[in-house]
């Protein structure tokens, strides 16, 4: 099909193939942009169970608005085809990254949080994917992970919730013990050929999890059937026995995913998204924690969010911080005003002004923080601060590169009490004439020696 042209789009090249259909980079001749077009094969489209399973992937795909997922443009008909027009993502799926090596432990837990999120925001609309695998999580260059491919998604009705069949579901729920899904990747309750529901997808992520972090797959066989046992039967190695780095709060992580009953997994991946954020701020501090704070108080995240935007929008560490010395305060004056002395007021109002100068030189902080951390990568070459925003300037990065630096800049936009986050601009093997110009002006951070 290459060269053809489908209402307004031009297809250019082949980018894949699977059972649903063949993709292509089409330009989108009205918008001027490229996008990508999954094509149900001719010989395909009279078969309306595959045909029925097609146009689901649109509707279910469509339903989620995430920056974690492709966005799906419209569905359409051309004489005997019927494509989905789909966003373009231009990087390498995760798969590709790890075979070359450019995945380390931190990018693999920024991209772990980022798909648990965006599949969370899936499970939320009522959309299970079903075929989460390596394949099907792209990269893009400036390190945003994009979950591709509902073509095996269950959309349930929200009346029924996540109990028994939807009357919009795949053909894996029509046909008893016919089995969806790539085998390494399945749940047990897929190896298996029965229902699967959100705690699937649960499932499958750990898989990917357990791939970036150690390089391999956990459940192998020599055959398929081999590989589907061991989904359904067999423990994992350890993390830990591959590679002794890891800390063991991803291993608790990946071993929840990866149980056998789904009803001993994650119920919901925001869990899994506030677990592995606490992974990431064991690794960025590189002391190990036993339990986080948050979970031995019993506290959930919801409930600081409601907190802070109470309190006129001061993030997690704020509320901390506020409330410390709230509460320092109050055990300095009561006993004074009981005693009818106002002479705890002093402490208080010292308490008080030093809140205020740390809350003001915090951003400082997270600035000089970002950028420290910055320059340990070898491809910055410069780091810089202005207007709000940093600039970066990098050599030759690759994905993981981005991944690191869009995980600095939440770090430190997560850290600040109050304020507008602030922003990143990075620029590719810029030229040393602007890297001179770059220096005569304010907010330098970092310069990498010639």
């Amino acid at each position: 099909m290459i060269g053809q042209t489908l209402k307004s789009y031009v297809i250019e090249a082949k980018l894949g193939q699977g059972g649903m259909g063949v993709v292509y980079r089409a330009r989108d001749t009205k918008l001027d942009r490229n996008v990508a077009i999954k094509v149900l094969p001719p010989e395909l489209v009279r078969d309306p169970e595959r045909r029925r399973r097609f146009v689901q992937e649109a509707r279910a795909a469509s339903a989620v608005n995430h920056p974690a997922i492709a966005s799906i443009y419209e569905i359409e008909d051309e004489g005997e085809n019927t494509f989905i027009v789909m966003e373009y993502v231009d990087g390498s799926t995760v798969r590709q990254l790890v075979e070359r090596g450019e995945l380390d432990l931190s990018s693999a837990i920024e991209i772990g949080i980022q798909v648990a999120d965006g599949l969370a925001r899936a499970h939320e609309a009522g959309v299970v994917h079903r075929d989460i695998k390596s394949d099907n999580i792209m990269v893009t260059h400036d390190g945003h992970p994009k979950i591709l491919d509902f073509g095996l998604a269950k959309l349930l009705d929200k009346e029924d919730g996540d109990a028994g069949p939807s009357r919009l579901e795949t053909v894996a729920l029509t046909q008893a013990g016919m089995v969806v899904g790539t085998v390494s990747y399945m749940s047990p309750e897929q190896a298996r050929g029965l229902p699967a529901d959100k705690r699937s997808d649960v499932f499958s992520l750990g898989i990917v999890l357990y791939e970036m972090a150690t390089g391999r797959l956990p459940f192998q066989g020599q055959s398929m059937l081999d590989t589907m046992h061991a989904i359904a039967f067999d423990a994992t190695q350890p993390l830990r026995t591959i590679r002794a780095d890891l800390p063991f709060s991803l291993q608790r992580v990946v071993d929840r995913c990866l149980r056998k009953k789904p009803e001993d997994r994650y119920a919901d991946l925001r869990e899994a998204v506030t677990d592995l954020r606490a992974v990431r701020r064991e690794l960025d501090s590189g002391v190990s924690g036993r339990t986080p704070m948050f979970e031995r108080l019993g506290l959930e995240r919801f409930h600081l969010d409601r907190l802070r935007a109470a309190a006129g929008g001061l993030s997690v560490p704020g509320l901390l911080l506020v409330g410390g010395v709230t509460l320092v305060s109050l055990i300095i004056l009561i006993p004074s005003l009981g005693r009818g002395r106002l002479g705890g007021l002093i402490p208080v109002t010292i308490l008080a002004g030093i809140l205020y100068a740390h809350m003001r030189q915090r951003r400082n902080q997270l600035i000089r923080r970002f950028s420290r951390k910055a320059s340990k990568l070898k491809e910055v070459r410069l780091v810089a601060f202005r207007d709000g925003g940093f600039l970066v300037f990098v050599d030759r990065p690759t994905a993981k590169t981005y991944v690191k630096l869009n995980a600095l800049l939440e770090a430190a936009n997560n850290g600040q009490y109050q304020g507008e986050p602030m922003t990143m601009s990075v620029r590719e093997d810029v030229s040393d004439a602007d890297v001179r110009q770059a220096v005569t002006q304010s907010g330098i951070r970092y310069l990498r020696d010639a």
